[in-house]
């Protein structure tokens, strides 16, 4: 299952992100990348030990992990650091599959990926991020602020920008709950078991699907 969050960052937010993003420190990308991923991918990434790279956390990742639909759909145990790319003409990001655990030396496993489009699809060609899912392939170019997440083990890439510059953020997510099945039945349920909380919280049906709920994250849950 893959879920699409619009407005992870407000329009006000996005013209700081924009302007921090004009003059932040940039490394190549390759330098994050593992021994396959390396030799297919083109992009750049901001310092992570610049101060851009903290001001950026502030206003878009610190805004991804309190927004309620990703908590609820991710069900997060381990947030990774983000990286912030950008692809400019000629860039782009082959077929591959994100590792399975990342981080060092503190490891976690990778169960679902993310990317928070910043830039506009106007302000360039090219640069969609393609995902190969059980219906076809997938192929996300969304408003600047919106996010798409996906089960981390999905064959993807990035196209190759043919004009302008594509920046995104990106991360990865261990999840409380390892399998992406399951994690779409605890959304799912839990699409239906939040409003009835709020509109009829003593009613028996409410309390008995809350109750199933909260047992079926007791049963899959890894901590």
């Amino acid at each position: 299952m893959m879920l699409q969050i619009s407005s992870v960052v407000g329009p006000a937010q996005l013209e700081q992100v924009k302007a921090l993003l004009d003059d932040a420190p940039f490394v190549e990308g390759k330098l994050s990348a593992g021994m396959a991923a390396s030799r297919i991918k083109q992009n750049q990434e901001v310092d992570q030990q610049s101060d851009v790279y903290r001001q950026l956390n502030e206003l878009v990742f610190s805004n991804l992990t309190r927004h309620p639909k990703f908590r609820n759909f991710a069900l997060p145990h381990r947030i990774a650091a983000p990286f912030y790319a950008r692809y400019e003409e000629g860039m782009g990001y082959g077929d591959h599959i994100d590792d399975p655990v990342m981080g060092s030396p503190n490891h976690f496993r990778t169960d679902v990926s993310l990317t928070v489009f910043l830039s506009e699809p106007d302000e360039y060609e090219g640069g969609e991020l393609v995902i190969q899912s059980s219906y076809g392939e997938q192929t996300f170019k969304l408003p600047a602020g919106h996010a798409v997440l996906y089960p981390s083990g999905s064959l993807h890439r990035v196209a190759n920008v043919t004009r302008g510059v594509r920046r995104v953020m990106v991360a990865w997510v261990q999840s409380l709950v390892r399998d992406p099945g399951q994690r779409a039945i605890l959304y799912e349920l839990n699409q239906v078991r939040e409003p009835l909380l709020r509109k009829a919280p003593g009613e028996r049906d409410t309390q008995h699907l809350d109750h199933v709920y909260i047992n079926l994250v007791r049963l899959w849950a890894e901590v």
